[in-house]
């Protein structure tokens, strides 16, 4: 067997602890055939976080032969909505992944109220009024054993009973829950009889109105699990204290046991991940929508020019563990950073222009010079850009008076013209407060391409884009969403500490004219300035808008 996981589209996902887990069970017989499932709770938008849980789930499955499933975990009503169900199925269809079956939780909650029943019959499960505070109180602390709900002996004719009117709809919310009965001087605070159901008359987005008690999910998990014959169900590492659970419901009910297996989550810092956290983010306006692309949903991440490839690239580089840690944002850039310079096309563009002309060309001429599409592919192609006597430059290239170390243009110095020629500057304008307007500057025609013939060497060379055939576009660019590393455990509300400079907009810059074809889903690097991204709104809108999705280095 090979020692890699495949992540589809040539990208693979090292050999690991849960690999060995998976070897072994085959090995033994314990199980003949690997079945895997993501199961999300749609309740949001997924995330960068749930993608390494998803690429997990579905390359084990991948590697063995198996099959994955999509299932929701959809035992909170009030929280979900079929617009969630339709984004999830969207962002994981675009990694590359297809589920084998598609189940939901709620398509079993009368097999699940039927093992409740049967639990309550073997004297494992009562129906307890305790308030949802009061539970808290008595169930102890890690230190002192819980104290025991009065009701907890009360005959199995009465819970059975009890819990019947639950389902019907005879009691209202909060008033009553069914828990397990088990052990309330457990070592572990799970065991300290759970919650099993609690009564919600909240109308559910895939069964409607039929059920009035909702299963917890520690309930649910293990009886989805087994009901779907998953071999092994691998989950975040907070869980691992909740398997002695997980294990007790399916022995007690005595039905068919999955391997229950934990990992690290993703941790990642300057952003949070918290669902409740981005939607208020959503909701109270902070950013422009769940694919906003200073997000970290897969959305916004794929608005802002993020590919499946770079996704699953950098999900391999964090590798799976045991152990909880923070991933730097850098190394999330970097994945994209490096995949975009071996297929994004070349182009230029000016964001800060100032104009240049060269006083020596003829008026009127303009001619096209050939530039490669990406040096980096030499199945790229070429392609013919316009120059002309007026063109633009960033307005950072020149300075009046240069500092040391500035090396760009300035007064009687020259540089080279991407592609196209030197140019040496022979003086500027300026206007009423002294900003420099326009820069003068003299070409030398056998420099054409950008190379002397004497060997002559310049220390600088400047993009630009020919002012009589510039496409103007709006350009925005994107800085991390928080100023500080991790929002979630610094002092005061998360909100506290959002980037203000996150989005910057340039209503006006100049972009080369091959760029009136541009399309979503290609990168672009705007050459010295970053990789760059058709947006939503040009498509909407019919007009040239680009997010720089990574800038050319890390800012660090």
């Amino acid at each position: 067997m090979n020692d890699e996981i495949m992540l589809n589209e040539g990208v693979e996902l090292s050999r690991n602890f849960i690999t060995e887990a998976i070897d072994e069970d085959l090995a033994s017989g314990r199980f003949n055939k690997i079945i895997t499932r993501f199961p999300p709770e749609p309740n949001g938008y997924l995330h960068i976080g749930h993608a390494k849980a998803l690429c997990i789930d579905f390359s084990m499955a991948e590697r063995y032969n198996g099959v994955c499933n999509l299932r929701y975990d959809d035992t909170n009503p009030a929280k979900e909505e079929v617009e969630y169900v339709d984004a999830i199925e969207e962002d994981i269809r675009w990694l590359g992944f297809n589920w084998a079956g598609k189940y939901y939780a709620s398509d079993y909650f009368k097999q699940m109220y039927d093992y409740a029943v049967e639990l309550i019959k073997k004297g494992k499960a009562y129906v307890c009024s305790l308030s949802a505070d009061e539970i808290t109180q008595t169930r102890g602390t890690l230190t002192t054993p819980g104290v025991e709900c009065e009701e907890r002996n009360r005959s199995v004719e009465e819970n059975l009973e009890l819990f019947e009117r639950m389902k019907n709809g005879e009691f209202p919310d909060g008033s009553m829950t069914l828990r397990a009965k088990i052990d309330m001087a457990s070592p572990n605070m799970n065991m300290r009889d759970p919650v099993m159901y609690r009564i919600k008359h909240v109308e559910h987005h895939h069964v409607g109105d039929e059920w009035c008690i909702y299963p917890m999910y520690d309930w649910a998990h293990g009886l989805e699990d087994s009901i779907e014959g998953v071999s092994h169900s691998m989950c975040s590492l907070e869980y691992e204290d909740h398997r002695p659970l997980y294990d007790w419901f399916l022995n007690e009910l005595n039905i068919y046991h999955p391997r229950q297996i934990e990992f690290a989550r993703l941790n990642i810092n300057y952003v949070v991940l918290s669902k409740r956290k981005l939607i208020q983010l959503v909701k109270e306006g902070y950013v422009r929508g769940w694919d906003d692309p200073r997000m970290p949903t897969l959305r916004g991440l794929r608005r802002r020019g993020y590919t499946p490839t770079a996704v699953k690239n950098f999900i391999n580089m964090v590798g799976v563990s045991k152990v909880n840690s923070v991933v730097d944002y850098a190394m999330l850039e970097h994945a994209l950073r490096d995949e975009a310079n071996k297929k994004a096309l070349r182009v230029m563009a000016v964001l800060d222009p100032i104009k240049l002309v060269i006083d020596n060309y003829p008026e009127g001429k303009f001619e096209y010079l050939e530039a490669d599409n990406n040096p980096e592919d030499e199945n790229a192609g070429k392609r013919e850009v316009p120059f002309s006597r007026e063109l633009y430059i960033e307005r950072e290239d020149f300075m009046a008076v240069p500092e040391k170390k500035f090396f760009r243009l300035a007064p009687g110095r020259e540089v080279r013209l991407k592609h196209a020629y030197y140019v040496t500057c022979t003086g500027y304008e300026t206007d009423e407060n002294g900003n420099v307007t326009v820069v003068h500057c003299n070409y030398d025609p056998a420099s054409r391409g950008g190379w002397s013939e004497d060997g002559r060497k310049v220390k600088a060379t400047l993009h630009w884009v020919s002012a009589q055939h510039a496409l103007e576009a709006e350009v925005r660019l994107y800085g991390r969403l928080f100023t500080v590393e991790n929002p979630d455990s610094a002092e005061g509300s998360f909100l506290d500490y959002l980037n203000k400079d996150s989005l910057e907009i340039i209503e006006k810059a100049y972009v080369e004219p091959s760029l009136a074809d541009a399309k979503q889903g290609v990168s672009y690097q705007f050459l010295r300035l970053g990789y760059f991204c058709l947006d939503d709104d040009a498509v909407k809108e019919n007009r040239l808008v680009f997010n720089r999705s990574v800038a050319l280095k890390d800012s660090k």
